[in-house]
């Protein structure tokens, strides 16, 4: 049976340790990367390839700050007809290249009057509210107390203090859309302790986790969610505060990754 590492035997010949998967309008990170090879989600079998603006549909395998990574550069979602083991494809490629450090990225609308639209926030711990898992099929219990690694937190939090960078902890909750919440959905989210809110990032979750993977996640806080603000929501809208945003990640990411480089030198 081919594997996922068959479709890229020489990337994983050169054992990139992290992973970052690039929600909708985070692709400005790729600029800063050192590309040595790319990858069409459609060459790997059994990636499916996005339909939604602001995700291309490829990997990239480069450098950044002095550490070999792999960057998915869009992700496929629940809502265009997929199924949680296809969404979840590229982490089990990623893992087949010998990645053990994930990080997700996404687009998400705030619900938390202290994180404002155009920052960021380190995803703490999730609600799963798409009614479904990677990991069905089988007994898969896997333990989630620590599913975004308490570690790799506390490296982000400090590099962005370093940076001189506000970057806020809190939940995110995962739902299915693709419509955006209702206002009253928005109120039902913030009573079950939810910070921000979007439309991934849970299930690839889910499965890094199974797959022993340390995760860290951050969400483009880029709206206020549903009857939070006064404008109507719309993707446009993300991809362009999703552009401006990149630049932080880049920063403090960078500065991590840095420390790693130190540590393995």
């Amino acid at each position: 049976m081919t594997s996922f590492a068959d479709a890229a035997p020489h990337w994983a010949q050169l054992s990139p340790e992290w992973g970052i998967v690039l929600g909708s309008g985070l692709g400005l990170l790729v600029e800063n990367l050192e590309i040595e090879d790319e990858l069409d989600y459609r060459a790997v079998p059994g990636i499916p390839h996005s339909s939604v603006p602001g995700h291309q549909g490829r990997f990239l395998l480069g450098k950044l700050a002095g550490r070999r990574i792999v960057a998915a550069q869009g992700r496929t979602h629940l809502y265009e007809g997929r199924s949680a083991q296809e969404v979840t494809a590229g982490v089990r490629f990623m893992a087949a290249l010998g990645v053990r450090r994930l990080i997700l990225t996404n687009a998400a609308g705030s619900l938390n009057a202290g994180f404002l639209p155009g920052s960021w926030m380190m995803i703490s711990d999730h609600l799963n509210l798409t009614g479904t898992s990677p990991l069905m099929g089988g007994p898969h219990f896997v333990d989630m107390t620590e599913v975004y690694s308490r570690s790799l937190r506390e490296r982000f939090a400090d590099a962005a203090r370093a940076e001189g960078l506000s970057l806020g902890e809190g939940v995110y909750a995962g739902l299915l859309g693709p419509q955006y919440e209702t206002p009253a959905e928005v109120r039902m989210l913030g009573l079950l302790g939810a910070d921000a809110v979007g439309m991934s990032t849970v299930l690839e979750s889910i499965q890094a986790r199974a797959l022993g993977l340390e995760v860290a996640g951050f969400s483009c806080l880029t709206n206020w969610a549903a009857g939070l603000g006064v404008a109507p929501l719309s993707h446009s809208e993300v991809l362009e505060t999703g552009l401006a945003a990149a630049e932080v990640l880049v920063r403090f990411l960078g500065r991590v990754l840095e420390g790693d480089a130190m540590g393995a030198g």
